[in-house]
């Protein structure tokens, strides 16, 4: 059965703190960290893009197998922020890493799904034998106006999934999708900022989708909530993923090791599949994880996923564990984070 051969992450290690934020805008600091649960969000540093976070989280999967890049014939960068309108990431990665000339290459976009879209993409490929291995990678420096709430989540950070057949570490299972029309989150061509439809984003967006995709791939495969021995789902803040894992009845002890967003905010295409990195750091043989996406506008992707005997001899510890990225830390100010942003370019221009 094909599954993740390897993986890897990356997450910008400058941080900035709600509470200096809100210094700025003249919110209530604790307000803000209570309805949101954020402790602190990752910020890109200005030479970090999409791009150059997707070659970290790559290199580091490739870090922890001996794979010949020659053997991957696909990769797939999902994302709402790649530095090119026109231009694809996913071919800059490939020449950082090594990979052929002949090669299948694409970036999606699906909001913050669109790295888990890859990575059912690549698992048809490989099922197919069309491919023997292939790329799925999640990664954003996100947006969030000046001002908005979206400011005190959006951040940076990439996880990148091997896929493949041979020595799979963690088979997946299962996967299936659940999409609607829902407009709770868009951003037109040409503009620099997401809006966000308010209401939407909540019953009929995110939990719509993430508690309809998690009951569905359950009810397929015969499973029930005390099965699973972690479960992960997409983090647009802290409170949402909590209050979707105790719908569905999970406990603490089993959605805690994947919750990241209050720690590093929330990484869009990323989000997900960076909580899943991090599980996968702590998992054993056997173990069984429940991984659900979600991305605006709106859908969920979910994945049924077995720990196998190969996580014994995998080498985890040849490049930074999710934890290690977290723990690595340099807080910065309001105007530092302004200047990174590039949201004050020179003089009286504002992008």
């Amino acid at each position: 059965m094909s599954g993740i051969v390897s993986y890897g992450s990356y997450i910008p290690y400058y941080r900035i703190k709600p509470e200096e934020i809100a210094r700025i805008w003249g919110d209530e600091p604790e307000r803000m960290k209570k309805n949101l649960f954020i402790l602190s969000k990752s910020v890109p540093s200005p030479d970090e893009d999409v791009a150059s976070i997707s070659v970290e989280a790559a290199r580091n999967a490739l870090k922890r197998k001996d794979i010949n890049p020659e053997e991957i014939g696909a990769i797939y960068v999902g994302s709402e922020s790649h530095p090119y309108a026109v231009k694809p990431t996913a071919t800059i990665v490939a020449a950082a890493i090594g990979m052929p000339l002949e090669y299948f290459a694409a970036d999606y976009e699906f909001a913050c799904k669109a790295g888990t879209a890859g990575m059912q993409n690549v698992k048809a490929m490989v099922d197919s034998n069309y491919i023997k291995y292939g790329f799925a990678i999640g990664s954003d420096t996100s947006q969030g106006a000046p001002g908005d709430a979206l400011e005190y989540t959006a951040s940076a950070g990439g996880t990148a999934m091997l896929i493949g057949k041979d020595n799979v570490i963690a088979e997946i299972n299962d996967t299936l999708s659940v999409s609607t029309d829902t407009p709770d989150f868009w951003r037109r061509e040409g503009e620099p900022y997401p809006k966000h439809g308010e209401r939407f984003t909540g019953e009929p967006g995110y939990f719509k989708h993430v508690i309809a995709a998690s009951k569905a791939i359950m009810e397929r495969n015969d499973m029930k909530n005390s099965d699973y021995d972690y479960a992960v789902f997409h983090q647009p803040n802290g409170k949402f993923p909590t209050r979707a894992a105790k719908i569905l009845g999970f406990t603490e002890e089993q959605y805690k090791t994947g919750l990241l967003t209050p720690y590093i905010g929330n990484t869009y295409s990323g989000s997900m599949m960076t909580g899943l990195s991090a599980v996968l750091d702590e998992s054993k043989p056997g173990d069984r994880i429940l991984a659900v996406s979600f991305g605006s506008g709106a859908g969920s992707d979910a994945f049924d996923i077995t720990v196998t005997d190969k996580m014994k001899d995998y080498k985890r510890d040849n490049a930074p564990t999710v934890k290690k990225l977290i723990e690595k830390v340099k807080f910065i100010d309001y105007g530092m984070y302004t200047k990174f942003r590039k949201i004050i370019i020179t003089g009286d221009s504002v992008e």
